[in-house]
């Protein structure tokens, strides 16, 4: 009934055009090219830092959002942790990534994201320059090879994806986030 009707055409019938949306993002889901051409895929948050590309991997990473205001600033505590946010009543400290990392301070722009840490015991907001969303990658595109990048975090990486030139690095935010350097915050 609905095969090839515009979506403009269902605008004032809501429940046809969702069933309509369903039906076309279910036939573009299950196309073969959309599938891993072989083996298992692995998806991370895509970020960006000091403009370069960085991986984390989905599970480590809890939500993404933007930078929260007020933060409450912290005596004592080492320049790069800007401060306490309340986020749905829960304390959460607001670290600048990059510049914990030794790249200097993050430029604030309407791109900056907090990314939150999915961590039993280290709470954390890590603050990037920007969020770039998912990428997926096939399993076989990994390696072990870390890539010199210009935020100097060659010991949080656990290696990197290559995909059609690009060479994604895989930022291991446990390995960050258990890090005595990460944990001792205090000047």
């Amino acid at each position: 009934m609905l095969e090839g009707a515009a979506l403009k055409n269902l605008r004032d019938r809501p429940l046809e055009l969702l069933a309509e949306l369903e039906r076309r993002g279910r036939a573009v889901t299950a196309s073969p090219e959309n599938q891993p051409a072989t083996g298992q895929e692995w998806v991370g948050v895509a970020m960006r830092m000091a403009g370069e590309s960085y991986l984390i991997a989905r599970e480590e990473v809890r939500e993404v959002m933007g930078v929260p205001t007020p933060l409450t600033r912290v005596p004592g505590a080492r320049a790069w942790i800007l401060g306490l946010a309340n986020v749905r009543g829960q304390l959460l400290p607001i670290i600048d990534l990059r510049q914990h990392l030794g790249g200097g301070p993050t430029p604030p722009s309407r791109n900056t994201r907090v990314v939150v840490a999915n961590h039993r015991d280290v709470p954390a907001g890590l603050l990037v320059d920007e969020v770039l969303g998912f990428r997926r990658f096939a399993d076989s595109d990994f390696g072990a090879e870390r890539p010199t990048t210009i935020v100097p975090c060659a010991r949080y990486l656990a290696g990197s994806f290559r995909h059609e030139g690009e060479i994604w690095p895989v930022l291991e935010l446990r390995a960050l986030l258990e890090d005595p350097s990460f944990i001792n915050g205090a000047v």
